[in-house]
C-alpha cells in the first residue's frame, strides 16, 4: 500500500467511525480534514472505498442501487451509504495506535493529529515527540544548506530558504507547546486544556490579544509550510 493510499484509508475509517455517510458527504469531510490542497477526486476516493469493502472493513447500505457519480452536469449523488464493520473498527483502532516513524511524516501526521481526541495519551506523546525529532533533523539540514549556498544564490532565493526555515521553526515551537500541555494534563484521552482567561502571553512570551492562543490543529493549512 502506498503512503498516500494509507493516509486516505486511515482518514476514511476515522470519519466513518463517527457516523455512516455516503460518498459525496465523505469526500467533503475529507477535504475539510486534509485540506483543500489535498482535495480528493471521486476517481481516488471510490477505489479506496471499494477496496475497504472488499477487505471487509466497510459495509454498503443499499448496495443494489446503481451508483451514479456526482458531476456538475447531472447533479446526482450516490445513494450508497458506507459504515464501519466490526473489522473496520478494529482496523481503525490499530491505525490509531500506530506511533512509529510513518506517523511522524508530513502526510500521516496531520491525519493522526486530527484523531488525537480518540487516541491514548501515550500514543499522542510518542507521535508528537517523534514529529518534533523529525523536524529538528530537518532544521539542521536546512541550516546547513543555507550556510553552504549563501554565496551562490541571490537575495530572493535566500529569502525563500529563510521563509521555509522559519515555517519549520514555528511548527517545532507549536509541538513544544503541545507536548508540554500533554505532560501537564496527564489524561488518557482528550485535547489540550484551554488557556487562562486573562492570560496575555503565550508559552514563549509573545503577547496576544484577548489571551487567545493560536488555534489548535495541524499546521498544514497554514501558509508557508515547508515540504
Amino acid at each position: 500500500m502506498s503512503r498516500r493510499s494509507g493516509v486516505l484509508e486511515f482518514a476514511v475509517l476515522g470519519l466513518l467511525h463517527d457516523a455512516p455517510m455516503h460518498g459525496y458527504e465523505l469526500r467533503k469531510r475529507l477535504n475539510v480534514l486534509l485540506g483543500s490542497f489535498r482535495a480528493f477526486s471521486y476517481g481516488t476516493l471510490y477505489p479506496c472505498l471499494k477496496s475497504l469493502v472488499a477487505q471487509g472493513f466497510l459495509v454498503e447500505d443499499n448496495p443494489d442501487v446503481e451508483y451514479v457519480p456526482a458531476t456538475a452536469l447531472n447533479g446526482k449523488r450516490s445513494k450508497i451509504v458506507y459504515r464501519l464493520s466490526p473489522e473496520g473498527k478494529e482496523r481503525f483502532e490499530e491505525l490509531l495506535a500506530d506511533s512509529g516513524p510513518d506517523a511522524w511524516e508530513d502526510e500521516h501526521f496531520g491525519v493522526h493529529f486530527a484523531f488525537f481526541g480518540q487516541t491514548d495519551r501515550a500514543v499522542r506523546m510518542r507521535v508528537l515527540e517523534g514529529r518534533r525529532s523529525r523536524l529538528e533533523e530537518r532544521l539542521e539540514r536546512m541550516r546547513s544548506s543555507i550556510a553552504r549556498t549563501r554565496e551562490r544564490f541571490d537575495d530572493y532565493t535566500l529569502e525563500l530558504q529563510r521563509h521555509g526555515l522559519e515555517s519549520v521553526e514555528r511548527e517545532v515551537r507549536w509541538l513544544n507547546e503541545l507536548i508540554e500541555t500533554e505532560r501537564a494534563n496527564r489524561t488518557g484521552r482528550g485535547g489540550p486544556s484551554p488557556a487562562p482567561e486573562n492570560s496575555d502571553k503565550t508559552s514563549d512570551g509573545r503577547g496576544q490579544e484577548d489571551g487567545s492562543p493560536d488555534p489548535p490543529g495541524p499546521p498544514y493549512d497554514r501558509p508557508g509550510r515547508s515540504a
